[in-house]
Protein backbone atom coordinates (compact mmCIF):
# COMPACT_ATOMS: atom_id res chain seq x y z
CA UNK A 1 0.00 0.00 0.00
CA UNK A 2 1.20 3.49 -0.87
CA UNK A 3 0.11 6.90 0.46
CA UNK A 4 -0.25 9.96 -1.76
CA UNK A 5 -0.30 13.41 -0.19
CA UNK A 6 -2.16 16.41 -1.47
CA UNK A 7 -3.33 19.83 -0.36
CA UNK A 8 -5.37 22.73 -1.66
CA UNK A 9 -6.59 26.03 -0.26
CA UNK A 10 -9.89 27.88 -0.49
CA UNK A 11 -10.52 31.63 -0.38
CA UNK A 12 -13.01 31.47 2.51
CA UNK A 13 -15.09 28.98 4.42
CA UNK A 14 -18.18 28.19 2.37
CA UNK A 15 -19.58 24.66 1.91
CA UNK A 16 -19.56 24.93 -1.88
CA UNK A 17 -15.89 25.97 -1.87
CA UNK A 18 -14.91 23.09 0.42
CA UNK A 19 -16.74 20.65 -1.83
CA UNK A 20 -15.38 22.06 -5.10
CA UNK A 21 -11.79 22.18 -3.81
CA UNK A 22 -12.01 18.63 -2.47
CA UNK A 23 -13.32 17.37 -5.78
CA UNK A 24 -10.61 19.26 -7.69
CA UNK A 25 -7.84 17.89 -5.47
CA UNK A 26 -8.91 14.25 -5.62
CA UNK A 27 -9.42 14.39 -9.39
CA UNK A 28 -5.94 15.89 -9.81
CA UNK A 29 -4.42 13.19 -7.59
CA UNK A 30 -6.18 10.48 -9.63
CA UNK A 31 -5.15 12.00 -12.97
CA UNK A 32 -1.50 12.78 -12.17
CA UNK A 33 -0.95 9.34 -10.62
CA UNK A 34 -2.83 7.46 -13.39
CA UNK A 35 -5.10 5.83 -10.81
CA UNK A 36 -8.27 3.86 -11.31
CA UNK A 37 -10.93 4.55 -8.70
CA UNK A 38 -10.65 0.89 -7.68
CA UNK A 39 -7.00 1.48 -6.68
CA UNK A 40 -8.04 3.80 -3.82
CA UNK A 41 -8.39 2.05 -0.46
CA UNK A 42 -9.23 4.98 1.84
CA UNK A 43 -8.63 8.70 2.37
CA UNK A 44 -7.72 10.70 5.45
CA UNK A 45 -8.53 14.40 5.20
CA UNK A 46 -7.69 17.35 7.41
CA UNK A 47 -8.84 20.95 7.38
CA UNK A 48 -7.39 23.93 9.18
CA UNK A 49 -9.47 25.26 12.08
CA UNK A 50 -10.88 28.09 9.94
CA UNK A 51 -12.76 25.56 7.78
CA UNK A 52 -15.85 24.45 9.66
CA UNK A 53 -18.75 24.84 7.20
CA UNK A 54 -18.41 21.41 5.58
CA UNK A 55 -16.41 18.19 5.41
CA UNK A 56 -14.29 17.35 2.34
CA UNK A 57 -15.99 13.94 2.01
CA UNK A 58 -18.98 15.03 -0.09
CA UNK A 59 -16.68 16.65 -2.67
CA UNK A 60 -14.64 13.46 -2.90
CA UNK A 61 -17.82 11.43 -3.40
CA UNK A 62 -19.02 13.89 -6.07
CA UNK A 63 -15.87 12.88 -7.96
CA UNK A 64 -17.16 9.30 -8.00
CA UNK A 65 -14.94 7.96 -5.24
CA UNK A 66 -16.81 6.03 -2.57
CA UNK A 67 -14.22 4.70 -0.12
CA UNK A 68 -13.83 5.09 3.64
CA UNK A 69 -13.03 8.75 4.40
CA UNK A 70 -11.88 10.07 7.76
CA UNK A 71 -12.07 13.84 8.29
CA UNK A 72 -10.08 15.56 11.05
CA UNK A 73 -9.00 19.04 12.10
CA UNK A 74 -5.41 19.96 11.32
CA UNK A 75 -3.21 20.87 14.27
CA UNK A 76 -3.39 24.63 14.85
CA UNK A 77 0.14 26.03 14.54
CA UNK A 78 0.89 29.75 14.69
CA UNK A 79 1.81 31.12 11.28
CA UNK A 80 0.68 28.03 9.38
CA UNK A 81 -1.19 28.15 6.09
CA UNK A 82 -4.87 28.93 6.61
CA UNK A 83 -7.93 27.70 4.69
CA UNK A 84 -6.09 24.50 3.81
CA UNK A 85 -7.51 21.07 3.03
CA UNK A 86 -5.09 18.15 3.07
CA UNK A 87 -5.50 14.58 1.84
CA UNK A 88 -3.63 11.37 2.51
CA UNK A 89 -4.86 8.92 -0.11
CA UNK A 90 -4.05 5.25 0.42
CA UNK A 91 -3.80 3.20 -2.77
CA UNK A 92 -3.24 -0.48 -3.38
CA UNK A 93 -0.99 -0.21 -6.42
CA UNK A 94 2.75 0.03 -6.97
CA UNK A 95 3.47 3.38 -8.63
CA UNK A 96 5.93 6.25 -8.57
CA UNK A 97 3.90 8.71 -6.51
CA UNK A 98 3.20 12.30 -7.53
CA UNK A 99 2.10 14.32 -4.51
CA UNK A 100 -0.23 17.16 -5.47
CA UNK A 101 -0.26 20.68 -4.01
CA UNK A 102 -2.63 23.23 -5.55
CA UNK A 103 -3.29 26.96 -5.17
CA UNK A 104 -1.63 28.48 -2.08
CA UNK A 105 -0.86 25.00 -0.76
CA UNK A 106 2.04 24.93 -3.26
CA UNK A 107 3.90 26.91 -0.59
CA UNK A 108 3.86 23.84 1.65
CA UNK A 109 6.02 21.77 -0.71
CA UNK A 110 7.56 23.83 -3.51
CA UNK A 111 9.89 20.89 -4.17
CA UNK A 112 6.90 18.96 -5.58
CA UNK A 113 5.97 21.49 -8.26
CA UNK A 114 6.08 20.19 -11.79
CA UNK A 115 8.90 21.63 -13.80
Amino acid sequence: MIAIRGAITIENDKPELVSAASKELILEIVEKNNLNVEDIVSIVTTCTKDICSAYPGPGIREAGIDVPILCMQEQDVKGSLMHAIRFLVYVDIDIKVKHIYLRNAKKLRPDYEEK
